[in-house]
């Protein structure tokens, strides 16, 4: 297959509308000039309305997740801690992550979310959904909140998977940074498999190739760190010598995806070079892993990302894919002109 196919091939002859989770909550938790802020969201919402994306799908309402859902993945210690910062008002937990008077609120309402998507999901309601929320979460240990992250929503999302008697979920991490909160979470268990692909060296300097989990969890985390330059190509070559194998030799029941889009070219906080195609073509890989061993069911949830253009462009080709929207659907929608000045760009700074 040529590593940047995108055909559709899809085993349904009814085309597939992705639930989109989304709300005006989700631009709270301001964080101002940080790169991290609602800017994000309203950038991809514009381009979703741009591509004639928000039409014609599921409606699957969602709320906060309980306190006891988020301590299946956070220790209630560190629950308290960040409830009692929002309530003084905020503050920081560390140099790079906020938290203020209603960050803690946001943050339960991202992980509802992911609770709410993965129950559609199983229930069959829907085939697929897409958590647009903020912040983001994988890189939220189960005692800390890290890397702009407060708490974990594909953490949690997995462990309402597995609450719901499934055997075994596999969690897809292509956000450029290695989610170092999941993969402890998850490290000594054999009912989740991580899989990430990300710059390496880079925050947090975690996700080693070695690192292939403990006890029971061992061989069920898989690390792919990439160098700084890593292309298209390259990247989607390590994909499917690495990951594909290794989520074929699984066989799980839900496909979970932390879909940061912090790989692309234009990203401030990175330095791999993948294009909107690039993220269509795995997106496609990870469809057809879910066609084959999943029933198709997929929950991906917004993580990284911090170009806004570039972010919203993604996100909406991404949701083609997910939509398996025909090629001349995907070729009548508007498509943005800046791609090259931003490669330009990049290349000058």
């Amino acid at each position: 297959m040529n590593e940047l196919d995108i055909s559709i091939h899809s085993r349904t002859d009814r085309p597939r509308r992705t639930a989109l989770l989304q709300s005006p909550a989700f631009l709270g938790h301001d964080t101002g000039d940080h790169p991290e802020n609602a800017g994000r969201l309203l950038a991809i919402e514009a381009e979703l309305t741009r591509r004639d994306l928000r039409a014609d799908r599921p409606d699957l309402p969602f709320s906060a997740a309980s306190r006891s859902t988020i301590e299946r993945i956070h220790d209630p210690a560190y629950v308290d801690l960040i409830h009692q910062l929002a309530g003084r008002g905020g503050g920081w937990l560390d140099a790079d992550t906020i938290v203020q008077a209603d960050s803690v609120a946001v943050a339960e309402l991202a992980a509802g979310a992911a609770v709410a998507a993965v129950d559609a999901v199983l229930d069959g309601r829907i085939d697929r959904a897409f958590v647009l929320a903020r912040p983001p979460g994988h890189h939220a240990t189960p005692t800390r909140g890290m890397g702009f992250c407060l708490f974990n929503h594909v953490a949690v999302a997995a462990a309402q998977a597995l609450a719901r008697e499934m055997e075994r979920v596999a969690i897809l991490d292509w956000d450029v940074h290695h989610g170092n909160g999941t993969q402890d979470t998850f490290y000594a268990t054999d009912r989740v498999l991580y899989c990430s692909l990300h710059q390496w060296p880079l925050y947090p300097g975690s996700g080693q190739e070695e690192d292939q989990g403990s006890g029971s969890g061992r061989g069920f985390t898989v690390n792919v760190p990439l160098a700084a330059g890593t292309d298209d190509a390259s990247y989607l070559k390590a994909f499917d010598q690495r990951v594909a194998p290794a989520i074929d030799r699984y066989r799980p029941d839900l496909l979970l995806i932390s879909a940061g889009f912090d790989a692309h070219f234009a990203d401030p906080l990175a330095s791999l070079q993948l294009t909107e195609m690039g993220f269509a073509a795995l997106a496609r890989r990870a469809i057809d892993l879910a066609d084959a061993h999943a029933n198709g069911r997929i929950v991906a949830l917004l993580e990284g990302g911090y170009d806004p253009p570039a972010l919203g462009r993604s996100v909406a080709t991404v949701l083609e894919q997910l939509d398996e929207r025909t090629a001349d659907e995907q070729a009548a929608a508007p498509r943005d002109q800046g791609t090259a000045q931003e490669k330009e760009s990049k290349a000058g700074r």
